[in-house]
């Protein structure tokens, strides 16, 4: 059933699960395309990663908890500078993948990404801070938003930020304001609607044109923008960027997004005689939350997006310009799962015939709230042990005062879960931590990053102190 705000009774009735979840042969076996790789099950069955036992882990930090495999981050973050870089090597020299640091933040993840070759992509002014705390070098930051405030845009141009996103006419303006009171010229890509909407949910597809984000390309808009942002001395033109949507399996949005924008890079030569020396396009690659995902191996997306381009450009007569993406999700989310205890466990008979076990957690919305969002789709295994009994079918709820407190929506679990067990629940590196809340006053988990049998703690748990910290009242 479906969460509607006006409580479960007016919600629609589904039949039990989705008809892509099938009865798992093994509900101890885990799936390797959505799990971090260091994640196995130990002699006894219980989960491991990094090579230590979740039970450890429970017990020296608590539930919830997100759980970060650092060797399989780097891992990510090192594939995505190599494929995008040996893509676009024989075209334009290669290509700089910036981290969307939106997907999940921190000063230890902004220096490991930095480390494995990465540059960082960030939205607002608290995002830019932790860049400039991990003593990232500001040339290697960007700095986006669809409504930057003049101390944000000043305090990336005192920063000497590499490039400033233009999201709107009105921008170049108050950029060039900004950057002449300072003495500096800033650097600018221009964000370009080229029209392209998504194969995604409704709320992260962000390249059609009835929405917030860029400039039309429709009835001359962006071309405009462009004009006036080479007319002003104080900015340097970079280059164009779209961002055509997330968690994206078809790369065929981003061929016509490629086409699109090199037309508008072309026209922008022909008008003004000038080329744009850069062009960036965006992020949004998918990846596997359910066991029907398959997104696509990203040496195989550089590949496709360098054919296009190349074919795109040869077309329009201009030189390919730097190449730049934007990936946080597809770096990020498999790297991570939470680990929550069970407490309530309880067989719900549905009307038409069939049963769900409602099995509540130690968490719920507050620490993810994709699911009732975005209508999110997770996993989830027994983590503290193996079981021998019959899958049942289940759906992980959490502890807050809402019907759609909804962590796993539908998913087979042994029908011996009960109070005390540990669940685990893979994918939530990206937006999970970045999206919770302290809704109900639920206290934020920690994140807490495992490598080589070592745990250490990256963000700590907030504590009821920190609620009433705030509470001047």
């Amino acid at each position: 059933m479906r969460a509607h705000e006006a409580g479960v009774l007016h919600a629609e009735v589904m039949t039990p699960g989705p008809a892509w979840l099938r009865v798992p042969d093994d509900v101890n076996a885990l799936l390797p395309q959505l799990w971090a790789r260091t994640v196995d099950r130990g002699p006894d069955g219980a989960l491991r990663v990094g090579g230590v036992d979740v039970r450890d882990l429970a017990a020296e930090h608590g539930t919830p908890a997100y759980v970060l495999d650092e060797v399989d981050l780097r891992a990510r973050a090192r594939a995505h500078a190599e494929a995008f870089d040996r893509a676009f090597v024989d075209l334009c020299g290669g290509a700089d993948v910036y981290y969307a640091g939106k997907a999940f933040l921190s000063v230890a993840v902004a220096r490991w990404v930095a480390e494995e070759g990465l540059r960082l992509d960030t939205c607002t002014g608290g995002e830019l801070a932790v860049g400039l705390r991990a003593g990232l070098d500001p040339a290697l930051l960007g700095l986006h938003g669809n409504n930057k405030s003049d101390a944000e845009i000043a305090r990336a141009l005192e920063a000497g930020v590499g490039r400033i996103i233009v999201d709107s006419p009105e921008e170049p303006a108050r950029i060039a304001a900004l950057a002449r009171a300072r003495g500096v010229v800033a650097p600018v890509l221009v964000r370009v609607n080229v029209g392209v909407e998504a194969h995604t949910h409704e709320f992260i597809a962000t390249a059609h044109e009835d929405q917030k984000f860029g400039v039309a390309l429709s009835d001359g808009v962006a071309a405009a923008v462009v004009a006036d942002v080479l007319a002003r001395p104080e900015l340097e033109l970079r280059g164009l960027h779209s961002h055509i949507g997330s968690q994206i399996f078809d790369p065929a949005g981003f061929e016509v997004a490629v086409r699109r924008l090199v037309r508008l890079h072309a026209d922008t030569l022909r008008t003004h005689g000038v080329a744009l020396p850069e062009m960036d396009l965006g992020g949004g690659f998918g990846i596997a939350y359910a066991s029907t995902d398959r997104p696509m191996p990203v040496e195989q997306v550089a590949g496709r997006l360098a054919r296009t381009v190349a074919e795109e450009c040869a077309a329009a007569g201009v030189d390919v310009p730097r190449i730049s993406v934007e990936p946080g999700r597809s770096v990020v989310g498999p790297t991570t799962f939470t680990l929550y205890e069970v407490g309530t466990v309880k067989p719900v008979v549905l009307d038409g015939g069939g049963e769900r076990t409602y099995v509540s957690v130690d968490g719920g919305m507050s620490d993810n709230v994709r699911t009732a969002l975005y209508d999110a789709d997770y996993s989830c295994t027994l983590a503290s042990r193996a079981s021998d009994a019959p899958p049942v079918l289940a759906r992980v709820v959490g502890k807050h005062c809402e019907s759609g407190d909804i962590v796993v929506r539908d998913e087979f679990l042994p029908g011996d879960v009960r109070r005390g067990d540990l669940l685990a629940v893979p994918g939530t590196g990206a937006y999970c931590r970045s999206l919770a809340s302290q809704y109900n006053h639920v206290p934020r988990p920690p994140v807490v990053a495992v490598r080589d049998g070592v745990s250490r703690v990256l963000l700590r748990r907030e504590t009821e102190e920190d609620l009433l910290a705030l509470d001047v009242g």
